[in-house]
Parts: C-alpha cells; sequence; structure tokens
C-alpha cells in the first residue's frame, strides 16, 4: 500500500511540474509573441507624430558595402531632427510592400548595392513612385539593379567605374533648386567620383557637375578601364518619372561628408523637393 501510494504521490507531482512548466513555457511564447507585435507595429510611422513628411531609408547591399552608410543614417537623422520630419531606416527588403510605402513620402535608397529586391517588391516600389511618391537615390543606388530597366530609368545614370578617391573642382548649374542656393558656383569637394553610363531617360536636368581637368579620370580594375566621361560629367540630377519624383546625387561615398554643411544642404533640397514637389523653379 505505502508503495502504491508513493507512486501515486511521484505521478501527481511529476504532473503538476509539467503543468507549470507548460505553463511558464505558454507565457514566455506569449510574451515574446506580444513583443514581436510590438516590433513591428513600432517600425511603421503611424506610431509616429504628424510631422512635414515621411522619409523611409532603405540601405540594403549585396555588392559592395560602405562603411559610410551608418553616417548617412545618423546625417539624415539629424534633418529630420532640424527640418522636422519623421525618418525610419531599415534595411530589410520586405519593408519594400505596398501596404508600408502607403504611409511614406519619400523611399532614399542609401548606398544601396547590386540585385536587393525580389519580384513582388520591384512592384510595389513601381506602384509607388506612379502613385506621386518620391525617391532618392545617394551614391551607390545607382550601382544597383543594373537588371531591372524601371530602376535604371528612375536612377536616371548607370555606374561604370571609378578611379581613387580625390579632391575635385564642382560646379553648380544654372537651376534654380532647392538647396543649391546654399551652394556656391563652383566648391572643392572630396569624394568618389563615378563614371556614368549616358542617361537612361531623356528626363533628367542636371544640378552638379565635376570638372575632369581638376582630378585623375583613369581606372584600371584589370577586367574594365575607365577615363572619365569628358566635358560634361554630371554627378548629381532630378526628373519627374513615371508619375514621381526622383533625385540623385552622386556624393556620398566617404563618412565625413555627411558632416559638410554643403553636402547636406544639397541633400535635404534633394529630400524635400522628392518629397513635396516644392522648391524648384523653372
Amino acid at each position: 500500500m505505502i508503495s502504491k501510494n508513493y507512486q501515486l504521490t511521484r505521478v501527481f507531482v511529476s504532473s503538476f511540474y509539467q503543468s507549470k512548466l507548460l505553463g511558464f513555457l505558454l507565457l514566455l511564447f506569449i510574451s515574446a509573441w506580444c513583443c514581436t507585435i510590438k516590433q513591428v507595429n513600432a517600425t511603421g510611422f503611424d506610431t509616429l507624430p504628424k510631422k512635414q513628411f515621411n522619409v523611409l531609408v532603405f540601405s540594403k547591399t549585396s555588392g559592395w558595402h560602405h562603411k559610410s552608410i551608418l553616417n548617412g543614417v545618423k546625417a539624415i537623422e539629424e534633418l529630420a531632427e532640424r527640418h522636422f520630419f519623421n525618418v525610419i531606416w531599415h534595411q530589410e527588403a520586405h519593408y519594400i510592400n505596398t501596404q508600408y510605402l502607403a504611409d511614406v513620402d519619400v523611399v532614399i535608397f542609401l548606398a544601396t548595392s547590386g540585385d536587393i529586391l525580389n519580384e513582388k517588391q520591384k512592384q510595389a516600389l513601381e506602384t509607388y513612385v506612379q502613385s506621386g511618391k518620391g525617391f532618392v537615390g545617394i551614391h551607390s543606388a545607382a550601382d544597383t539593379e543594373y537588371s531591372w530597366e524601371w530602376y535604371q530609368k528612375l536612377i536616371g545614370h548607370t555606374f561604370i567605374i571609378h578611379p581613387t578617391v580625390q579632391t575635385a573642382l564642382v560646379n553648380k548649374t544654372a537651376i534654380d533648386f532647392v538647396g543649391s542656393e546654399q551652394l556656391p558656383a563652383s566648391f572643392w569637394f572630396t569624394d568618389e567620383w563615378y563614371d556614368f553610363s549616358e542617361a537612361n531617360t531623356p528626363s533628367l536636368q542636371y544640378l552638379l557637375t565635376v570638372d575632369e581637368q581638376t582630378y585623375q579620370t583613369q581606372s584600371d580594375w584589370e577586367v574594365k578601364q575607365g577615363d572619365g566621361m569628358g566635358d560634361f560629367h554630371p554627378i548629381a540630377w532630378f526628373q519627374y518619372y513615371d508619375g514621381g519624383r526622383s533625385f540623385y546625387t552622386g556624393l556620398g561615398h566617404l563618412g565625413a561628408v555627411y558632416q559638410d554643411p554643403l553636402f547636406l544642404a544639397h541633400l535635404y533640397g534633394g529630400i524635400y523637393w522628392a518629397a513635396t514637389g516644392l522648391g524648384y523653379r523653372q
């Protein structure tokens, strides 16, 4: 009898602790699930206060990864504080979807590279631009999605090659565009000067060019070579494209440029115009 009671007691105690363990594990699962939901919700613009406009910074890379990306994110966050707009940064491509982009006014491709979106995400970005929204490409955004024709037209020119980082003379065009009023007619700047393809679309309007007489244009990567673009070497431009607005700057290779007031004025001008359509006088 004692042995039987002992066995019953063991079964009872074992069942009790198993139930407690299952309950504890269930509690952990629910807690983790709630935290996940909270984190997902926290990445949306609907959780943020109403401001001038909403900016999504996207920096996924599958090619060259620029160390300056973090500098760029910080600079854009500081511009958001200064100019009262919301900004969220993501590197995950699944945020490029129709539902999430509905609350976004400007998508910034910050130093992206390579093939970074699947077909569904590509369609979401196309639909977003076609709805009248804005796009900003920074530096290696022109080194992104080579086989996607729509994107190549959106970005304006395709990156080909570049020489070593150098100081060169940048010239401002006569176009009256927001941010350009703070730039002198010419200024010396240190960056990575991209050679680009011919224009992928005829609608580009150019803001900055680089003077090839002021730096060494030769590039030799063994598999390909380059020697500049000639008398007209654009480095920043904008356009109305497929119902929306697109701004691109080739500047932004070095982390230090994101502390330069001239560059930040130039960059914010592009963000502001892409978001609002304001700041450009024809």
